[in-house]
């Protein structure tokens, strides 16, 4: 089958388009034909060394939406009623050399989804069936980006009013959450030419990169490094909240702050909810691709500024 990998650690100047080999399900795993695949920045993270030990060619991606095509032993009625070929589902599913971060519970584990097939595991909250009404590029949007953004408004827990600053609003996981920051003052981080969209999505206010307004009730990090808030952590009220995504894991003596709550947030075991609870969610798609030109994308996810998500679609 063709599939997007990295024949060695580095950047993705490298990822090439490749014929490797057919995944085939084991027990408690399906094999699902690929319709659409979204990239993530975990996944040039992961290449760029230091996360994972990596099997070189590494078939890239997490996200995607498809048609079952076989299932292993033991698949039939597990939580989500079971899958069988035909059923159409997406979801999220780690490369299977993160096996260590991805949760103690029910892993979401597949063989890399920017792929023609992908094999993940069936018993997870992580995969679910895909509704008609929601379409297949859409639905892979929705995988990291739309259970990360769920997490966050369940963590952070707005109330009606408050001033929510939303660094990185114009990435995957900022153009899915801030609809369900309507209720609040969502001050979002962008480009100028990025107001527009970020309104409609329903920013109350944009401005530039690094400028942050005072009295801040929540601060939600979806793009600085952990290590990296100091700034942010001075704008926030006393007793307010700092909430971030990445990585490294926070350190309170890194934003001075003793007032000011600071968590990363990180469901890996699905307890906040799974990939059924993303179907009334929408994805904001900010360029489509063909597999064929799946390097390019990851080389546009590097380098380009874009607002939502890059899609590969399928035949």
């Amino acid at each position: 089958m063709k599939a997007v990998v990295a024949s060695d650690y580095g950047p993705p100047e490298g990822f090439t388009l490749a014929d490797v080999e057919t995944p085939l399900p084991g027990p408690g795993q399906i094999q699902v034909k690929v319709r659409a695949a979204a990239l993530n920045p975990v996944d040039l993270t992961v290449v760029a060394g230091g996360l994972a030990e990596l099997t070189f060619p590494h078939v890239l991606g997490n996200d995607f939406a498809g048609t079952v095509t076989a299932i292993g032993p033991g698949v039939t009625g597990f939580q989500q009623g079971g899958f069988k070929p035909g059923d159409e589902v997406f979801g999220h599913a780690m490369p299977r050399a993160l096996r260590a971060i991805a949760g103690r519970g029910k892993p979401s584990l597949g063989t890399g989804t920017l792929a023609e097939f992908v094999v993940v595991e069936a018993d997870t909250p992580f995969i679910a069936h895909r509704p008609p009404s929601l379409p297949a590029a859409e639905a892979a949007a929705l995988g990291t980006a739309g259970l990360t953004a769920r997490a966050v408004a369940i963590t952070a827990a707005v109330t009606p009013g408050e001033r929510v600053l939303v660094i990185g609003a114009t990435g995957g996981v900022g153009t899915t959450l801030l609809p369900l920051l309507s209720h609040a003052h969502a001050i979002a981080t962008g480009h100028p030419a990025d107001e527009t969209l970020l309104r409609k999505l329903g920013a109350t206010e944009t401005m530039g990169y690094a400028q942050y307004p005072p009295n801040i009730d929540v601060a939600l990090n979806l793009a600085l490094p952990s290590d990296q808030l100091a700034d942010v952590a001075r704008v926030i009220r006393p007793g307010g909240r700092l909430f971030t995504i990445t990585f490294p894991f926070p350190r309170q003596e890194w934003i001075a702050r003793d007032d000011v709550e600071f968590r990363l947030i990180l469901d890996s075991e699905g307890t906040l909810g799974g990939a059924a609870e993303l179907t009334e969610l929408r994805a904001t798609i900010a360029h489509t691709y063909a597999l064929a030109e799946g390097p390019e994308a990851y080389r546009d996810l590097a380098h380009r500024h874009s607002v939502g998500k890059l899609v590969i679609a399928m035949p």
